[in-house]
């Protein structure tokens, strides 16, 4: 059971990157998955979510209207599009399954992680 992200980097403001994970099949078809952030000193918060079918999103508030969370079942990948980039954005990104296929924004539904990637916005 493996969760790979990628594609964090030094980006300006106003900028955009494409982040994504790569899971391995078992924990992907029939999972929620979602991405959360933590930057230095602060605790690991919720950024966006989706359904087990794709059907359903849903985004924090610092998040809504920037960024996209997709999925490509074919290619067993979550994808999180994010624009506007603000240096508050700065942080490591983390990509998640869910327990369950329903979207939550809560970290302790989620039991498998991946490495976390670094996005730094810089102004």
């Amino acid at each position: 059971v493996q969760l790979q992200a990628s594609g964090g980097g030094l980006v300006q403001v106003g900028g955009s990157l494409r982040l994504s994970c790569a899971a391995s099949g078992r924990i992907f078809s029939n999972n929620a998955m979602a991405w959360f952030r933590q930057a230095p000193g602060k605790e690991r918060e919720f950024a966006a979510t989706i359904s087990w079918n794709g059907g359903s999103t849903y985004y924090a508030d610092s998040v809504k209207g920037r960024f996209t969370i997709t999925r490509n079942y074919s290619k067993n990948t979550v994808y999180l599009q994010m624009n506007s980039l603000k240096p508050e954005d700065t942080a490591v990104y983390y990509c998640a399954a869910a327990r369950s296929a329903s979207p939550t924004a809560v970290v302790s539904n989620y039991n498998y992680w991946g490495q976390g990637t670094q996005v730094t916005v810089s102004s």
